[in-house]
């Protein structure tokens, strides 16, 4: 996990920053006020925020996914960039974090647009399924536990509609996935799930070297 790209020396990376990152000041102070807690490396780097919000407006999104909220930094940068009738169905198993998330929603104005679920996110896609909301999302981002994200995706390619696209962060794995004397189980499993991408035809792919990986998989 990394708040900012892999592998590029640090002036390159503020160069980056200083000619394209469009912050708004709420997101600023989130991804701040998150830094400051021991695991805030799990926020997504700024460019990495501006990069979905901009995949968002491309798609005309409407209705979009996120499981894994933490403090709320993807959830609150998609939902500025939908149209004033967008929603976000986010899925999270923390008060604590979710807590934050909440504050600043209703800071920026956009908590009506988000619909947050405190329970297992394999819970509340399956309910979501249930409900008949199959082909009803426009895109869906996956950055929670990495041991579900088979599972994860298999569930978010039955809610994303045709056209649709889902956007997995995390699977470059802070450069592990591609050193083999790394084998733990969290690392073992990105891998594996990186090759199923590979080989899915039901999707078009693109693994793009941004944050700490993003894999964008346009459903066909």
């Amino acid at each position: 996990m990394t708040t900012k790209t892999l592998g590029l020396e640090q002036n390159l990376y503020n160069y980056l920053l200083s000619v394209s990152l469009r912050e708004p000041e709420i997101l600023t102070q989130l991804r701040q006020e998150t830094a400051q807690y021991p695991i805030g490396r799990m926020q997504i780097a700024p460019e990495q925020g501006q990069f979905l919000a901009l995949l968002v407006q491309l798609l005309g999104a409407k209705k979009t996914l996120e499981i894994g909220v933490f403090t709320g930094y993807s959830s609150l940068v998609v939902a500025l960039a939908l149209p004033r009738d967008g929603k976000v169905v986010a899925c999270d198993i923390s008060e604590e974090f979710t807590t934050i998330a909440r504050r600043y929603w209703q800071q920026a104005g956009v908590a009506d647009k988000i619909q947050l679920h405190i329970a297992p996110a394999l819970q509340t896609l399956d309910r979501l399924l249930a409900t008949k909301e199959a082909e009803t999302f426009d895109f869906a981002f996956i950055d929670a536990d990495k041991s579900n994200y088979d599972d994860y995706y298999e569930r978010s390619l039955q809610l994303v509609r045709p056209g649709g696209l889902i956007v997995i962060d995390n699977v470059l794995w802070s450069g592990r996935v591609a050193d083999s004397q790394v084998q733990d189980n969290r690392t073992k499993r990105i891998r594996a799930f990186n090759q199923k991408l590979h080989q899915d035809q039901r999707v078009s792919l693109s693994l793009v070297a941004i944050a700490d990986g993003l894999t964008l998989a346009l459903k066909k």
